[in-house]
């Protein structure tokens, strides 16, 4: 009983003392394994690569338009490839790099 209760308690409401909890206009929860939910997806024999995120809670738009300006450096050659797309609303898909590298640690920069 007591394994189950605590299974459900979620970390990211949890706050230490001295810690802020900053709000976003979106939540991206963690899968049932407790890891982000960013996926690659190849396609065409390695020609077409995306990053996917899924589930995204709240502002999907607002997340794309988050990622596209604070990614990468506003300059720089990855932002002019970097495209996000928002798909059913609650899906982001990221073309013009291999990024799920970058993506996944710019969401856990942010608290995620």
């Amino acid at each position: 009983m007591l394994r189950a209760a605590t299974r459900t308690l979620n970390t990211a409401a949890v706050t230490r003392a001295g810690q802020t909890t900053v709000q976003h206009p979106f939540f991206v929860p963690r899968n049932s394994r407790g890891s982000l939910p960013v996926y690659t997806d190849v396609r065409n024999g390695g020609g077409r690569y995306f990053v996917q995120i899924r589930n995204v809670e709240g502002d999907a738009h607002a997340l794309a338009k988050a990622l596209r300006t604070d990614l990468f450096p506003k300059d720089s050659p990855e932002a002019g490839r970097l495209t996000v797309d928002v798909k059913h609303a609650r899906h982001l898909t990221i073309t013009g790099g291999r990024w799920k590298q970058a993506v996944s640690e710019w969401l856990i920069s942010r608290g995620f």
